[in-house]
């Protein structure tokens, strides 16, 4: 093991498609990437400046608005220099980096899920001490425990996958540096780093996903307790944006890991990832915007003031 030559860069092939097909693909999801940016930073901008979305449910929102724009520029910015400029390769150390990155923000979307869902309880189920329960120093404190709890357990993963060999073949069955693909060209059995990191994944997606469940079964009975339908639709309208999201992003992710396993599995593992890193955070903010009145509102608010002071 001490003689092999360690890679110094890795190829990713991406999708292997002719170079028009490739050519029509950047400028698609370039229209994605752009409007995910966009999108997002028109969210972060509506809620700094506009007076009614300064509250605990919508500082939530403008960080995870933060987080999906970290989280797409740490793939989709190399994806499209392979497909325009067929830059395939990428340096040992920068795609250990973009792997690192890449898990670590995306568990942190997992646990802010999770900690958005509790937002939502305490809303609807302690209206009244809302405020006092879900205050500032609060709210930062949720902000810095979902970086700080997703950070050291994927250090400790990504630590591991360094100290994995790779010395040929350094072709990667993938659009960027997925630890799954990786594992498949190393130069030792992957089955202990394999299993580590699955009860590492499950341990954290499973305990967010719990605690996204629990708050809305209590959401839910609470709801349903309120005696006049305009009630019950006005307490279930608050959270039809946040739930949206969490079926898109859980039900992606749940596909991945619960689908039979077969040949093709590192192809659809590509497109998984494409759906999650490309199409749902260029979601995300037409969901969050055309669902929720208050953010509507705030938009209108801030246009009509503009159109006024020009």
């Amino acid at each position: 093991m001490a003689n092999m030559t360690r890679v110094t860069e890795f190829i990713l092939i991406g999708f292997s498609l002719s170079p028009q097909t490739e050519i029509i693909l950047f400028f698609l999801f370039l229209m994605f990437y752009l409007v995910t940016v966009s999108g997002n930073l028109l969210i972060i901008t509506i809620t700094l400046v506009s007076h009614r979305l300064h509250a605990p449910m919508y500082f939530f929102l403008r960080n995870f608005s933060v987080m999906e724009i970290l989280f797409t520029s740490i793939t989709v910015p190399k994806l499209l220099a392979g497909l325009l400029f067929h830059s395939k390769t990428i340096s040992y150390h920068a795609c250990m980096a973009q792997c690192f990155f890449y898990f670590f923000v995306g568990v942190t979307e997992f646990i802010f899920l999770a900690i958005m869902s509790f937002d939502r309880y305490v809303a609807i189920c302690h209206p009244l001490r809302y405020t006092t329960i879900m205050n500032n120093r609060v709210c930062i404190q949720l902000l810095l425990a979902a970086w700080v709890g997703s950070f050291f357990p994927i250090l400790f993963s990504g630590l591991i996958l360094f100290q994995v060999p790779f010395c040929g073949p350094n072709v990667v069955n993938h659009f960027f540096c997925d630890s799954i693909a990786l594992e498949k060209i190393a130069c030792t059995d992957t089955r202990p780093v394999e299993l580590m990191n699955l009860i590492l994944a499950s341990l954290l997606l499973c305990s967010s996903l719990v605690v996204t469940t629990v708050s809305y079964i209590y959401i839910v009975t609470t709801v349903l307790r309120i005696p006049t339908a305009k009630g019950r639709q006005k307490a279930f309208s608050t959270c039809a944006s946040h739930i949206t999201v969490v079926s898109i992003t859980y039900g992606t992710h749940l596909f991945m890991h619960v689908r039979p396993t077969g040949t093709n599995s590192l192809d659809l593992n590509k497109a998984v990832a494409l759906m999650t890193t490309v199409v749902t955070p260029s979601l995300n903010p037409f969901i969050y915007t055309l669902r929720n009145e208050a953010v509507k509102q705030a938009l209108r608010e801030t246009i009509i003031k503009k159109k006024c002071t020009s």
